[in-house]
């Protein structure tokens, strides 16, 4: 049986991988930038803020993170978790009435072997779902469809 090749264009990560890599932490270099719509930034609260993932799993993939800067869930203090489980809750809500989501993966990952993108600086990741949601794409073929613009859900979520 002959193979075909398969091409897939995705020309917005070309600015990822070009980027230079720095020690900086994503998530304390963006909260100092009063550029929050150019960085996905939809809410500030005290001790947390809510930011869209710029290379999501799915439309509308969010993170609430903490503004202090540890890798690990027991350094945050009972102030912070409640705003992030608080943050979540409004967000969920926010996600099945303005997107009409049907599900969600809410998680952590806890350090480089749990998957931690991010390693050093824990942030909770919402990821709304869909009934059929999961085409052959990401199933099959690896890949990702994401069928609404980023300033969409922006707009949307903010």
């Amino acid at each position: 049986m002959k193979e075909f090749i398969k091409r897939l264009f995705a020309p917005w990560r070309i600015d990822y991988i070009l980027s230079s890599r720095t020690r900086k932490c994503l998530f304390c270099s963006v909260t100092r930038q009063k550029k929050d719509k150019e960085n996905l930034i939809i809410h500030r609260g005290k001790h947390v803020f809510v930011i869209m993932n710029k290379y999501p799993y799915n439309n509308g993939h969010i993170m609430v993170v903490p503004y202090k800067h540890t890798p690990c869930l027991e350094d945050l203090d009972d102030n912070t978790l409640l705003e992030m489980m608080k943050l979540t809750r409004q967000y969920l809500r926010k996600m099945k009435s303005v997107m009409k989501a049907h599900g969600f993966n809410i998680g952590i990952n806890i350090g480089k072997t749990a998957g931690a993108g991010i390693k050093d600086h824990i942030h909770l990741h919402i990821v709304p779902r869909w009934e059929g949601d999961n085409n052959f794409m990401p199933v099959l073929g690896k890949d990702r469809i994401l069928s609404e613009s980023f300033e969409s859900v922006y707009k949307k979520l903010k």
